[in-house]
C-alpha cells in the first residue's frame, strides 16, 4: 500500500476513529486502527466490538492494500509530524513507512485481514436529525446517566421516538433528565436504550452544524449514525427502561420562580466548603421572605438569600448540590420554575412546554441539622 494525504486530513480522521479503541483489551488487533486504501477510497477505522467508527479522508491512493497499525503510536506520530503531505507505505512483511518532509518514522503493522470490520447493518428504519440539535440533547441529559454497571440500563439513555418527536432520557437512580424536540416528519415509534459512551463520542465528533444533518438509523440490536464522511455503530443495550410517566406527577405545593444564573452561582459557592466525597446536602428554605440556601461542612458554613416568585406554601428541603449544578448549567433560559411537593417528594424543573424536565430526589434532612435556622 502507498498513499499520500495531508497531515490536517490524516489527523482528523486518526482522531475520530481512536475514540473506539478500547483502552484495554485482550485482542492486540482491536488496539489498532485499520487504514484500508484497497477499494479507491482511504478509510479509517476502529472497533472495539460494542462501537466501531469508521471514515474516509481525502487523499491520493499510489499503491491499494491495507494496514492495520497500532492506535496510540500512529496518532501521536500524525500529530507531531510537520503540516505537510504524509506518505505511508507497507510492504509485504506489513513493515510500514511514514514519511513527512524531513521525518520517516518505521512502525511494525498487522494485516489488515485480521481486522474486525463494522458489522453490517440494515438501513430500513431511520430519522434525521440537526447535528446541533443531537449534541444539545445529548449535552443536556447525558450527566445523569449511572457511572457504573451495577444497572446496565442506567448506563446508556432512552431514545424514544413518538410520531415527530424525538426523546431522550437518562437516569442514575437518584435524578431523571428528559429532553424533548420535535422532528421535522413524522416516524413510527421506537424505543432503543443507546450506551451513554456512544453518545458521548458521536457527540464529541459531531461538528454540530444548526444546518447540518445527520441520519440515524436503527435496529433490534444496533444503532448507526451517518453523517459528513463518517460512519458510527453501537451495539444497543438490551431491555426494557423503566417507566418513568408514572413518577411525572404535575402536582406541587410550591412553585418558585428563580433567575437561573444567580441560583447556580449560589450553589455553586456553597460547595467550596465541601470536599469530594462529602454528602453535605445544601439546605433551601423557602417563604414569602425569598429562598433562604445554607450548606455546613466541617470546613464551615454559607448562607445566603436570593429574591424569588413564589407560589403555595413554604418549604424547607436538601439537594446534593452536584445535581441542582448539573441541572441549572445546561439550562439556557434566564429563569427557571422549581415545582415541589413535600421535603421527600422529587422536585422537578421544567419549562411550560415541557421540552426539557429535570427531576431530582431530595436528601432527607436529619432533625438537628434541618432544625437550625
Amino acid at each position: 500500500m502507498k498513499l499520500i494525504c495531508s497531515k490536517s486530513n490524516l489527523l482528523n480522521g486518526v482522531q475520530i476513529v481512536s475514540r473506539a479503541v478500547p483502552n484495554k483489551t485482550t485482542m492486540s488487533i482491536l488496539e489498532c486502527i485499520l487504514i484500508d486504501a484497497s477499494n479507491g477510497l482511504i478509510t479509517l477505522t476502529a472497533n472495539d466490538m460494542d462501537l466501531g467508527i469508521e471514515t474516509v479522508i481525502e487523499g491520493e491512493i499510489l499503491e491499494k492494500g491495507l494496514i492495520a497499525l497500532d492506535a496510540k503510536i500512529f496518532l501521536e506520530i500524525v500529530r507531531k509530524l510537520p503540516d505537510s503531505s504524509i506518505r505511508i507505505e507497507t510492504d509485504a512483511s506489513y513493515k510500514t513507512i511514514i514519511t513527512c518532509e524531513k521525518a520517516k518514522f518505521t512502525l511494525m503493522g498487522k494485516s489488515g485481514e485480521d481486522f474486525s470490520y463494522l458489522p453490517v447493518v440494515e438501513k430500513e428504519e431511520s430519522i434525521s436529525i440537526s447535528q446541533f440539535t443531537l449534541k444539545e440533547m445529548v449535552r443536556q441529559t447525558i450527566f445523569s446517566i449511572a457511572d457504573n454497571d451495577n444497572n446496565k440500563l442506567m448506563t446508556g439513555e432512552l431514545f424514544e421516538i413518538n410520531g415527530d418527536e424525538l426523546k431522550l432520557v437518562s437516569s442514575d437512580g437518584h435524578r431523571i433528565s428528559i429532553r424533548k424536540i420535535q422532528l421535522r416528519e413524522t416516524y413510527a415509534p421506537k424505543k432503543v436504550i443507546v450506551p451513554g459512551k456512544t453518545l458521548n463520542e458521536v457527540s464529541r465528533i459531531l461538528p454540530g452544524g444548526a444546518d447540518s444533518f445527520l441520519t440515524i438509523y436503527f435496529t433490534s440490536k444496533h444503532i448507526v449514525f451517518e453523517f459528513e464522511n463518517t460512519v458510527v455503530v453501537s451495539r444497543l443495550i438490551e431491555g426494557e427502561y423503566f417507566n418513568i410517566d408514572r413518577m411525572l406527577s404535575s402536582d406541587y405545593e410550591t412553585k418558585v420562580r428563580v433567575n437561573k444564573k444567580e441560583f447556580l452561582n449560589c450553589i455553586d459557592r456553597a460547595t467550596l466548603l465541601t470536599r469530594e466525597g462529602d454528602r453535605k446536602p445544601i439546605v433551601i428554605n423557602i417563604s414569602d421572605a425569598g429562598m433562604a440556601l445554607r450548606i455546613e461542612s466541617a470546613l464551615g458554613s454559607m448562607n445566603e438569600d436570593i429574591d424569588i416568585e413564589k407560589q403555595g406554601r413554604d418549604l424547607m428541603i436538601g439537594f446534593n448540590p452536584k445535581f441542582l449544578i448539573d441541572a441549572l448549567r445546561v439550562i439556557d433560559e434566564e429563569e427557571v420554575d422549581l415545582y415541589m411537593v413535600n421535603p421527600k417528594a422529587p422536585c422537578f424543573i421544567k419549562n411550560e412546554d415541557k421540552g426539557y424536565i429535570y427531576l431530582i430526589l431530595p436528601v432527607s434532612l436529619v432533625a438537628n441539622y434541618a432544625g437550625r435556622q
